[in-house]
């Protein structure tokens, strides 16, 4: 546990706000950070690995459309499923990480590291693109420590 995840939390128990999580690439990552914090139960209300398609757009509404079109990494997929997984979970903030950790599955367009983290909030979505250069498990960790670093710069904002 980090400085990050306890300041985050404070954040959202002093705004009386709630989170959601949905995970593709990170695999969960983001939420066992959230929860490493003790006390976690007053803001995280929970989270969707959605690693498949079809979860993304059967349990988050993510549309067949961007799914079909531009992929599951794509800004288009991370905001809807940080819109989706607030909706689902009727959370305040909704954060989300889609991309391709490695070591395979890259292509020309779209290689290993690229990964979309957004966040879905009252106010608007906000989407950040990374390009990580690690180990599968180093992109894991670092794109979970980049959505929550998305979420602490939201809450501070």
């Amino acid at each position: 546990m980090s400085l990050g995840e306890v300041e985050i939390g404070e954040l959202l128990r002093k705004r009386g706000l709630t989170l959601a999580v949905a995970e593709s690439c990170t695999g969960g990552l983001v939420s066992s950070l959230i929860t490493d914090v003790p006390g976690s139960s007053d803001y995280f209300l929970g989270g969707v690995v959605a690693y498949s398609n079809e979860v993304k757009e059967s349990v988050l509404g993510v549309p067949g459309e961007i799914l079909r079109t531009v992929g599951a990494v794509s800004p288009e997929c991370a905001r809807a499923m940080a819109v989706g997984v607030r909706r689902l979970l009727g959370a305040d903030i909704g954060l989300a990480t889609t991309g391709i950790a490695g070591p395979t599955g890259g292509t020309p367009t779209k290689p290993v590291g690229l990964v979309y983290i957004a966040i879905a909030h009252a106010r608007g979505i906000e989407v950040r693109e990374l390009r990580l250069s690690g180990s599968r498990r180093g992109n894991k960790h670092s794109a979970a420590c980049e959505a929550l670093k998305l979420l602490q710069d939201f809450l501070q904002g």
